[in-house]
C-alpha cells in the first residue's frame, strides 16, 4: 500500500499553543553512579531553576545520559541526592519511582511504538485519564506540533523530523514539571535540526517546564540553553551563560569547546609569558612552569606588510563565507591560523602583518598540571589577563 503523504499544495496547519505546567526546581547534590570499578558520575552537583532550560554539554562517555537516567528514576544513584522542588526523589533516604516524579524523558531515538497509531503513541502516558480525555489531550498536543493530520497513521510513514515532533508531543502531553531530553536532534540534517530546535524551544517556553537537554554540540547548547553546564569524566567543569563560558572558560577543555584557538606551549619566564604579541600574566604558575597560550583565530587581524608583526601566508582553505589562513608569523615556531572573509583572502606567499587583541588571549597551565581548577560550585576562573 502506498504511503499517504499530505498534498503539497495544502499549507500545513497552524500550530496551537501548549498547556502550561508548574515548573519545578531540579537539583543534583554530589550525585555518584558507579558500575563496579567505573564511575560514570563522580560527585556531580548542579541546581536548575524552575522553567530554566539548561544544556548539558560534554564529549561522548562523560556521563550525560547516565545523569538523565538518574534524574528520571531509571537508574538509582550510588551516592548523593536528586531533588525536585527541594524534595528528595533519589538518595540514601528515599527513592521515588519514575512515574511518581512528574518528569518527562525524550530519548535520542524517539522510542515510538510501531504498533500504535500516532495518536495512541502521544496518549500513551495519559493512562490516568478516561479514554476520551486522553485522546482529546493527545490530539491537542499533535495540533501544537502541526501533525494532527497523521493521528490515525503509524510511525513508520513519518520522516525523522516528524517522528521527533511526535516524541516531543508525547513527552509534553502529561505536562511534566521537569523535561529531560537526550540529544533529541542528533539524527537530523542541519536545516531541519535548526528549525526543530527553534520549534522545541518555543514549545518549552510555552509549557514552562524545567528542562535539561543533553548535547555534544556547543552550537546547539548556545542556541537552546539559558545556561550551559559543561561536563567531563562524570563531573561538572563549569556552568554559566554562553557568553561567560566563551569569555572566561574555566580551563583549556572549555576554551576548546567554545573557540577555535591557536595553542602555543611556553614556559613562565620572569613571572610571565613573553611572546611576540605581548607579555601575559600567569597567576598561580611558578617560574619555569609549562603553560599554554591560547589565541582565538578570530582575534588575529591582518594588515598590510610593515604595520604589525611580520608574517607570510602559507595556505588558505575556503569555507564558504570565510576562509582559514595559515600564517608563518615572526617569533612563533608554529604557524598561526586565522579567519578572514572569503573576498579578503591574500595570495599564497603574500607578506602580511598581524595584530592580536590582548583581551582575546587566554593562558592556562599545560595539561596534566592543574588543568581542572574549579571551585566548590563547579565554576572556575580563566587566566585572561595581560600586563
Amino acid at each position: 500500500m502506498p504511503l499517504r503523504r499530505p498534498d503539497a499544495s495544502v499549507p500545513p496547519p497552524r500550530a496551537g499553543r501548549a498547556a502550561a505546567t508548574i515548573a519545578a526546581r531540579l537539583t543534583f547534590d554530589q550525585v555518584e553512579r558507579r558500575y563496579q570499578a567505573t564511575a560514570a558520575l563522580a560527585g556531580f552537583s548542579l541546581d536548575i531553576a524552575p522553567a530554566e532550560v539548561v544544556c548539558l554539554l560534554g564529549p561522548s562517555g562523560c556521563g550525560k545520559t547516565t545523569l538523565l537516567r538518574v534524574a528520571a528514576g531509571i537508574e538509582r544513584p550510588s551516592g548523593g541526592r536528586v531533588l525536585i522542588n527541594d524534595q528528595e526523589v533519589a538518595g540514601p533516604a528515599r527513592f521515588v519511582l519514575p512515574e511518581k516524579r512528574n518528569v518527562g524523558l525524550m530519548f535520542q531515538d524517539f522510542a515510538l511504538f510501531p504498533h500504535l497509531s500516532i495518536l495512541e503513541n502521544v496518549a500513551f502516558g495519559l493512562k490516568s485519564l478516561p479514554r476520551e480525555g486522553a485522546r482529546r489531550e493527545a490530539m491537542a498536543a499533535l495540533v501544537r506540533v502541526g501533525l494532527e493530520r497523521y493521528a490515525g497513521d503509524y510511525p513508520h510513514i513519518l520522516s525523522g523530523g516528524e517522528q521527533q515532533r511526535v516524541a516531543l508531543a508525547r513527552a509534553i502531553v502529561p505536562r511534566p514539571a521537569v523535561m529531560l531530553m537526550d540529544e533529541p536532534f542528533s539524527g537530523l540534517d542541519v536545516q531541519l535540526r535548526e528549525r526543530l530546535q527553534e520549534d522545541t524551544l518555543s514549545l518549552l517556553r510555552e509549557t514552562r517546564a524545567t528542562c535539561l537537554i543533553v548535547t555534544h554540540a556547543p552550537a546547539e547548547a548556545i542556541r537552546l540553553g539559558d545556561r550551559i553546564a559543561v561536563m567531563r569524566a562524570g563531573r561538572l567543569v563549569q556552568a554559566g551563560k554562553a557568553e561567560a563560558l566563551y569569555r572566561n572558560p574555566a580551563d583549556l577543555f572549555v576554551a576548546r569547546l567554545f573557540s577555535e584557538i591557536n595553542e602555543i606551549p611556553l614556559r613562565v619566564e620572569g613571572g610571565a609569558l613573553r611572546t611576540p604579541i605581548g607579555v601575559f600574566a600567569v597567576p598561580g604558575l611558578d617560574e619555569g612552569d609549562a603553560a599554554i597560550l591560547c589565541i582565538r583565530r578570530r582575534a588575529i587581524r591582518l594588515g598590510a606588510a610593515g604595520q604589525g608583526l611580520p608574517g607570510r601566508v602559507l595556505h588558505a582553505r575556503f569555507l564558504g563565507d570565510l576562509a582559514v589562513l595559515e600564517i608563518a608569523a615572526q617569533g612563533f615556531e608554529r604557524p598561526l591560523l586565522t579567519l578572514v572573509r572569503e573576498w579578503e583572502v591574500p595570495e599564497r606567499g603574500a607578506e602580511v602583518s598581524i595584530a592580536v587583541d590582548p583581551e582575546s588571549v587566554l593562558v592556562f597551565p599545560a595539561e596534566g598540571r592543574g588543568g581542572e581548577e574549579i571551585d566548590a560550585r563547579g565554576v572556575g576562573s580563566a587566566r585572561d589577563s595581560s600586563v
